[in-house]
C-alpha cells in the first residue's frame, strides 16, 4: 500500500473561472436582429403607405441603437475572474473587458472567507448575496457575477480547498 501523494506548491487544490452569464450567443443576435430589422422594415413601409415618411429614420435608429446595446454587452462579458489555491497561496485573478488584470495573493492559512447569507421569500432557493474573502482586516468582494445560489456552491468548495491547504 502506497501513501498518499503529498500536493506540491504548484498543485492547484481548487480553481475556477468565472465570468458573466451570456444568455445571447451569436445565432441568437443575429435571430433577434433579423427579427428586429424585419419588424422595423414592414413597418417602416407601412408608414411610407400612409404618408408618414418622417418616421421611417427612427425605425432604423432603433434597430441602430439596439444593435449598439449587443455589442457593448458582448464585449463587456469577456471580463472574468479566477480564483487558484493552492497549498502556498489563493489567488484571485481578475481580468476586466479591456484586458487589464488585477491580482490579489493571499496565504492559505490566514484568510477567511466573510459570507452575508441572502434569505429569499417563500418558495424561492437561498444563497450568498455577498461572498469576500477577508485578510489583515481588508476584504475583496468575489464571485459578483454569480447567482446567490451558485455563490453558495462556490463558497463551499472554496472552504473546503482551504481547509484542504491548511492541512498540506
Amino acid at each position: 500500500m502506497s501513501a498518499p501523494a503529498i500536493p506540491n506548491a504548484d498543485t492547484a487544490l481548487f480553481a475556477a473561472r468565472i465570468t458573466a452569464n451570456a444568455s445571447l450567443g451569436p445565432t441568437g443576435f443575429l435571430v433577434v436582429m433579423m427579427l428586429l430589422g424585419g419588424i422595423s422594415l414592414v413597418s417602416g413601409i407601412m408608414f411610407m403607405v400612409v404618408g408618414a415618411w418622417p418616421v421611417v429614420p427612427f425605425l432604423g435608429l432603433d434597430v441602430l441603437l439596439v444593435w449598439i446595446a449587443f455589442r457593448a454587452y458582448r464585449k463587456r462579458s469577456t471580463a472574468y475572474e479566477e480564483v487558484r489555491v493552492t497549498r502556498d497561496e489563493l489567488l484571485v485573478r481578475r481580468v476586466d473587458w479591456r484586458g487589464r488584470e488585477a491580482e490579489a495573493r493571499f496565504n492559505p492559512a490566514w484568510v477567511r472567507i466573510e459570507k452575508t447569507v441572502f434569505d429569499p421569500p417563500q418558495g424561492l432557493e437561498g444563497g450568498l448575496s455577498h461572498l469576500a474573502i477577508g485578510w489583515k482586516g481588508k476584504s475583496i468582494l468575489i464571485a459578483a457575477d454569480l447567482s446567490a445560489p451558485e455563490r453558495l456552491t462556490f463558497a463551499n468548495a472554496l472552504d473546503k480547498a482551504l481547509a484542504d491547504a491548511r492541512r498540506a
